[in-house]
């Protein structure tokens, strides 16, 4: 509710009756004529009353998934913002004190074995999408994921750095967004198989919307990774869409399957980059007799 100041000196033009100033309108008292307006949202207050011009704390950051407490608690700081100062007003009996409440505070805020076990995964979700440069969308259900996996009690036998990985590699799959299980494995601190167990537990007992990949959501990064432009990359997404047209995907690594249908549109033109079989291999994560056979499915569908 909108906070009143009587103010004497101020009449009313009409009436000459005493005006009333609120946060947004200054009105009579007498008539109800409403002098002067201003409606005009200047959004938050900033004040911190500490520092106007330097320290702009008012409100709290965002709710998020990616946190156990979902962002809501608060943290006993080693310092007051910009000022590095802060900590050496802090002497003898006074320091220890505030280091001991600091201690205890972060000890109260993991109340069970479930939440430590959150914070370890959500940590580690954080910071696989943060190397992999996945956006904040595939993060929060991928921690979503993680605390569902927990909920019904599949950590049981399996490592939790296996279920932050398989959340994420599980949210890119339903995402429609391209990534390997190697690419995942080489930032994680799980390896493969410890993801793939997780990945199978969660597909099975959740019943993830999980499909197979299409092709053509590597050949953009793909493209990129060896230079070849966009022409390139356009007639590679034909052969993809033609393979995919005459059922010919199937069984096939996907990742391979584009690899293979941009070394064989780097090879119809003269003008276009060169591209070694070996290098589309590498690019795909696959080995080269993968590539060729791409290839030879395009060459027997007649796709030249």
């Amino acid at each position: 509710m909108a906070t009143s100041n009587s103010n004497s000196t101020l009449v009313c033009p009409e009436c000459n009756g005493r005006l009333r100033e609120t946060d947004t309108e200054t009105v009579c008292e007498e008539c109800g004529l409403v002098t002067t307006e201003d409606a005009v949202d200047r959004g938050p207050e900033w004040r911190s009353f500490d520092d106007d011009d330097t320290d702009r704390r008012r409100t709290g950051a965002p709710l998020t998934r990616s946190r156990h407490d979902r962002g809501l608690s608060t943290e006993i700081g080693y310092g007051s913002g910009s000022d590095s100062s802060y900590e050496t007003r802090l002497t003898g009996r006074k320091r220890r004190q505030i280091a001991r409440l600091r201690r205890e505070h972060n000890r109260a805020r993991i109340s069970s074995k479930a939440e430590r076990n959150q914070v370890y995964g959500f940590a580690e979700i954080r910071r696989v999408n943060a190397q992999l440069s996945l956006p904040d969308s595939v993060r929060e259900q991928a921690c979503a994921l993680f605390e569902s996996a927990q909920s019904d009690g599949l950590f049981q036998g399996r490592s939790l750095e296996g279920f932050a990985a398989a959340a994420i590699y599980a949210t890119c799959r339903t995402r429609s967004v391209a990534r390997t299980i190697d690419e995942i494995t080489a930032v994680a601190r799980a390896d493969a198989d410890e993801l793939q167990a997780a990945y199978d537990a969660l597909n099975r007992e959740l019943g993830l919307p999980t499909g197979p990949i299409d092709p053509t959501q590597y050949l953009p990064r793909y493209a990129a990774q060896l230079e070849v432009g966009s022409a390139v990359e356009r007639r590679a997404h034909e052969h993809a869409s033609t393979l995919s047209e005459a059922g010919r995907i199937g069984g096939r690594n996907p990742s391979g399957v584009a690899g293979g249908c941009i070394y064989k549109a780097t090879q119809e033109r003269e003008e276009w980059p060169t591209v070694t079989q070996a290098a589309a291999a590498d690019v795909a994560d696959v080995a080269p007799v993968t590539i060729r056979s791409t290839v030879t499915a395009l060459e027997e569908l007649g796709d030249r």
